[in-house]
């Protein structure tokens, strides 16, 4: 056997063995499976997975914008009129969320931690001073004492508008930025504070907020089934709420926002328990997405979240009492909100009725500015980039008693919302860009595999044409010789013609010179006589 055969034989051995490998390993997923089975092992929230400080001290900064609505014409709006706000800010703080009081429960299947949050100003991602701007807004705690003695007899709510009245008490206030949002002692609250110590003297948006918790958390570690991983089991040492009309509303659903689970479907809804909107919501798959290099799929609210139960019976149950509900994009959150009128939307009124939109002039939603979204890694499910944003509400109506309220149209006013935002730092970014590039190569691995012997095939092929292309070129050679032989031999031996002319009687001379033949004779040439 020649070297060349020897080549081809052997090419086409490694060729059906790569591809058969290859074939075989992509059909029956050997590889994935292994590199997700390492990721599920990988996301855990216990110690020894590599996720695990970073949920206990995030990297990521994260960052909260607050805009007030301002109202420019207080006045009209309590003589019936229309009410004119004008968006100011943002005021950003910086957000710091470091897990403490970690305990594994349960033989580390649960995990105990609080989650407090703590905030600092940045001047230089914000448009004005807290401290100096001043904010024309409702005031907040004369409104819920009127709404909570609206229950109350009309003698008795007479006699609270004149007390009110007596200390000076508006339904608008005029009050910076900083004391509207992080506190104040409040006069009304002060008089009642003296009669009920259990009330506090001081409102504001954000009073007690700054390096407090929103609750005791217990979270599943996700060993045993990777899709509980960051589930919450308790908040609050409680399974489930009670504070809405159905179990289903009540039930308390996800994770706190902060980690999901790896491997995510863009077919799947994922659920997120907000503390400060006191239920669950889900978020469906949007779109895909790329931050910093890093391939995302985007999850929001769908519209069916805050729909009116007219249009998703299954919103039925935040309607508090029964039966008492309001239309498609607000919630009422009175229950946790010890029975003020306070509502939740989304900025601007996102995504709800056009009569909210309406009902206050200046307000503009729009989907850029004011959708609610998480971006997630679907391989890690760690979020790349998310905007959280919520919009603080109060109702404003007519209650007997107190004569400032009479021309008032029922109304739920803006007060302020949030846009709490963190996308993945530059060094976590290309981490997570070489996790994917390591993940990416060995779950493809088999299919390097069929690509070195699809390159080996065609090698193989290329080979074989050269081989057959080579013998035939070999028999046109021995051809060729073979024909240049024979024309030689040819040339060489040289046969004249029968002769034509008419046998002439030799001479007594020729008779001794020739022999005689009989008819014709063949004379050979003079090379051949010579030879002979």
């Amino acid at each position: 056997m020649t070297r060349r055969s020897c080549a081809i034989y052997a090419t086409g051995i490694v060729c059906a063995h790569l591809l058969i490998v290859g074939i075989a390993l992509v059909v029956a997923q050997v590889f994935q499976t292994m590199i997700h089975n390492r990721l599920k092992k990988e996301f855990t929230l216990t110690e020894a997975s590599k996720v695990f400080e970073s949920w206990k001290n995030p990297p990521t900064a994260v960052y909260m914008e607050y805009y007030f609505f301002n109202v420019t014409n207080p006045h009209v709006f309590l003589a019936g009129g229309k009410a004119v706000v004008a968006q100011i800010g943002p005021y950003t703080y910086r957000e710091y969320r470091p897990r403490e009081n970690v305990t594994f429960l349960e033989n580390g299947t649960k995990v105990y931690a609080l989650n407090p949050k703590s905030f600092v100003f940045v001047p230089e991602k914000s448009s004005g001073d807290p401290e100096v701007d001043i904010l024309t807004t409702v005031n907040i705690p004369a409104v819920a004492v009127m709404s909570e003695l609206n229950s109350y007899s009309f003698l008795l709510r007479s006699f609270v508008s004149m007390w009110m009245n007596s200390i000076g008490v508006e339904i608008f206030m005029n009050r910076t930025v900083q004391e509207v949002l992080w506190g104040f002692k409040d006069p009304l609250l002060s008089k009642i504070h003296a009669m009920k110590p259990d009330v506090d003297d001081y409102f504001g948006l954000m009073w007690k907020k700054n390096g407090t918790h929103e609750g005791e958390f217990v979270f599943k570690t996700g060993e045993q089934d990777y899709m509980e991983y960051g589930r919450i089991e308790t908040w609050n040492k409680l399974t489930e709420m009670s504070w809405w009309s159905s179990n289903q509303s009540n039930m308390i659903n996800g994770t706190d926002g902060s980690v999901f689970h790896p491997l995510l479907s863009r077919k799947e809804l994922l659920y997120i328990f907000a503390a400060d909107l006191c239920r669950s919501i889900h978020l469906g798959y949007v779109e895909d997405v790329e931050v910093k290099g890093i391939p995302a799929y985007r999850f929001a609210p769908p519209h069916d979240v805050l729909q009116s139960p007219q249009e998703n019976p299954t919103n039925a149950g935040f309607c508090v009492p029964a039966g008492d509900c309001l239309g498609t994009g607000v919630l009422k959150v009175s229950v946790c909100r010890e029975g003020a009128p306070i509502v939740v939307s989304f900025p601007h009124f996102y995504q709800a009725d056009e009569k909210y939109i309406n009902a206050v002039e200046g307000l503009s939603p729009n989907k850029e500015e004011h959708e609610t979204y998480l971006d997630l890694n679907p391989t890690t499910g760690i979020p790349i980039r998310a905007c959280k944003r919520a919009q603080l509400n109060i109702i404003l109506n007519r209650v007997s008693g107190f004569p400032k309220t009479k021309h008032l149209n029922e109304t739920i006013f803006p007060i302020m919302f949030v846009n709490e935002t963190a996308t993945i730092d530059d060094d976590s970014a290309a981490q997570m860009r070489t996790l994917l590039l390591i993940v990416t190569l060995v779950s493809n691995f088999p299919l390097l595999i069929v690509g070195m012997g699809a390159i080996l095939l065609v090698v193989l092929v290329i080979l074989v044409c050269r081989s057959r292309q080579k013998k035939n070129e070999v028999k046109r050679i021995d051809f060729t010789e073979a024909f240049h032989s024979f024309t030689t031999a040819k040339d060489e031996t040289a046969y004249t013609q029968v002769s034509d002319k008419p046998e002439v009687e030799p001479s007594e001379s020729s008779h001794t010179n020739q022999p005689m033949r009989n008819g014709s004779y063949i004379a050979m040439s003079p090379v051949e006589a010579q030879k002979c």
